[in-house]
């Protein structure tokens, strides 16, 4: 039975790992610096993956709860930018700095699915809203504060692109939020 447990124990390990590997964005070596990690730094890293991750699953699953199918697409464009970033730091954490990814420059516009009435449907989404909105904002703090602790300048310039992209995300919500009645 043993012998068994670690088998299932193995292939989940293997099954995460090629999970990741299919994800990663491919970068060519003129785009990647290398850098050599600080105990802190790599501290660091495993707390940023850890909350993109949950940003990746909170958009997911927000998505699929969402009733206005401009938050569904909002919802999951931002899930797939969030994957995005956690493979830049999987790249980080094996000493690879990759080349800031391209921000669209687009500023999504909302028109208003929800009147001043609070409806069950317009409270479901401003729950997901606020929940989300929350979760940028930690995770605009976490890059803050690993900013300033990163030794490699190229590291520091893409916790800032990602930072700022965090920001356009809490912006883009608190827009909806706006344009729908829901922040006051």
């Amino acid at each position: 039975m043993t012998g068994q447990i670690k088998l299932y124990a193995a292939e989940r390990k293997f099954s995460r790992f090629f999970r990741i590997m299919r994800h990663r964005p491919v970068n060519t070596f003129s785009e990647v610096n290398i850098m050599q990690l600080s105990q802190k730094e790599t501290d660091l890293l495993k707390d940023m993956k850890d909350q993109e991750m949950l940003c990746v699953e909170k958009y997911t699953k927000h998505s699929q709860s969402a009733i206005d199918p401009q938050l569904k697409n909002l919802f999951s464009q931002f899930a797939q930018t969030e994957r995005e970033h956690y493979d830049m730091l999987v790249q980080m954490e094996q000493g690879a700095v990759p080349s800031p990814a391209v921000a669209s420059g687009a500023t999504p516009t909302f028109s208003a699915t929800y009147q001043t009435e609070e409806t069950p449907d317009k409270q479901n989404d401003c729950y997901l809203c606020t929940d989300l909105l929350t979760t940028e904002k930690h995770a605009s703090h976490l890059y803050d504060t690993c900013i300033f602790e990163f030794a490699d300048e190229n590291a520091r310039n893409l916790l800032n692109s990602i930072q700022k992209q965090e920001q356009g995300h809490g912006k883009a919500i608190y827009d909806y939020m706006s344009v729908n009645g829901m922040y006051s």
